[in-house]
């Protein structure tokens, strides 16, 4: 009869025993996060598409379209795959 008992409590024990701790820890986790986080997002004055088209057009109005570089020297062919997309904080200046 205790072999019985063991392989029941094995095979049925885990979903009674865990799933209720589970439960019960989500819900902590839960509680702590909605009682320590900011929810409300703040609304933007201006819409993303708006922001972007302002930065890329201060970026072409900061820069001398005369200055070009030479087609000869390829700077514009990425050496490796890593340098392909290449954040602008990240490249290097020459």
């Amino acid at each position: 009869m205790w072999p019985l008992i063991v392989q029941l409590g094995s095979q049925f024990g885990r979903r009674y025993i865990i799933f209720p701790i589970a439960v019960v820890c989500g819900s902590i986790g839960y509680l702590l996060e909605t009682s320590f986080s900011d929810r409300s997002t703040p609304a933007l004055n201006d819409s993303i598409a708006d922001v972007r088209v302002g930065r890329m057009i201060q970026s072409e109005l900061s820069s001398d379209p005369t200055i070009v570089d030479s087609l000869k020297e390829k700077k514009f062919v990425p050496s490796t795959i890593f340098e392909k997309n290449v954040s602008p904080s990240l490249q290097r200046s020459n």
